[in-house]
């Protein structure tokens, strides 16, 4: 395991951020389009975003570079702006984190079915070690991978990034199968723990998917299949569209109330996903009890 993720882990359970998506669309970013491109073009609306995570009481704050691969950016026209677009993505959260927290690197599924051949492995791999380069050059302090649906495209990503020499963090969707506990391709919790363990992940965790209340068990799962910390961030329950607009139920309250639970479950780093605001990092905080002041870095 990195010495930094051994430094975050000694201070307790950490607070991490919520979501960028929604965050953007409610400042009008329009559904169908790349985030990413506003670090780029809109880069004071992104900055406000990962502001207000460190003033909720982030210790963490990710960047709005989800989708800044080259395999995702060439369906938008963007790959020619790959560098800049993660550059400023770091920049940005660099920024608003003024030295109140740390910042992670977000990297996200290519959009390409590996299984399906639609991608190779070698194209993946090159893909993935582009974006790392750029992040890390930019002063990233680690790299996650969230949403993974895949675990063959998470692990190709995770071999590609460890050249970096930062933690990786490798997050994966458990959203499927008759009990939602398993990733779109199939694979259970445990088979994920292990492989990715096994692989070289510093911390192993879930995200999105679905909604808090479903994710004690699976950290329990995570948490007892490997040595390594675990990274929560639950959506704040499924979308509903109310008159055209995409809509969550859960109240940041009732987000918080889990939070217990999950630490219980084995939680060690904790935040939110889609739907999820600084008023929800707001809510955990207070649950968790935390003076988070003194634990920043």
């Amino acid at each position: 395991m990195h010495t930094l993720i051994q430094q975050l882990v000694t201070q307790g359970p950490i607070l991490t951020d919520g979501a960028w998506g929604t965050e953007l669309q409610a400042r009008g970013l329009e559904a169908g389009d790349c985030p990413d491109v506003w670090n780029l073009t809109h880069p004071e609306r992104v900055e406000e975003v990962a502001r207000a995570y460190v003033e909720a009481g982030s210790q963490i704050i990710l960047t709005n570079t989800f989708r800044a691969n080259r395999l995702a950016l060439e369906r938008h026209g963007l790959a020619q702006h790959l560098r800049e677009i993660n550059r400023l993505g770091v920049e940005i959260s660099r920024r608003a984190a003024g030295g109140r927290a740390r910042v992670f690197a977000s990297l996200g599924p290519s959009g390409k079915l590996l299984m399906m051949g639609e991608v190779s492995e070698e194209e993946l791999r090159t893909a993935y070690a582009e974006q790392a380069e750029a992040l890390a050059e930019a002063g990233a302090d680690a790299l996650i991978f969230e949403t993974m649906s895949d675990l063959a495209e998470a692990k190709v990503g995770l071999q590609a990034t460890r050249a970096t020499g930062l933690p990786v963090i490798v997050s994966m969707a458990f959203d499927s199968g008759k009990n939602h506990d398993r990733t779109m391709m199939g694979t259970t919790p445990e088979e994920a723990a292990a492989e990715l363990s096994a692989a070289g992940a510093d911390v192993i965790g879930a995200n999105c998917g679905q909604g808090i209340e479903s994710y004690a068990p699976l950290s329990k799962r995570l948490h007892n299949a490997t040595a390594l910390p675990i990274w929560i961030k639950p959506n704040a329950g499924l979308p509903e569209l109310v008159e055209g607009r995409t809509h969550y139920k859960t109240t940041p309250e009732e987000f918080a109330r889990q939070a217990p639970v999950l630490l219980a479950a084995g939680a060690n780093f904790l935040g939110g996903c889609c739907g999820t605001n600084p008023k929800f990092i707001r809510a955990l905080r207070l649950a968790l009890g935390k003076g988070l002041e003194g634990s920043r870095q």
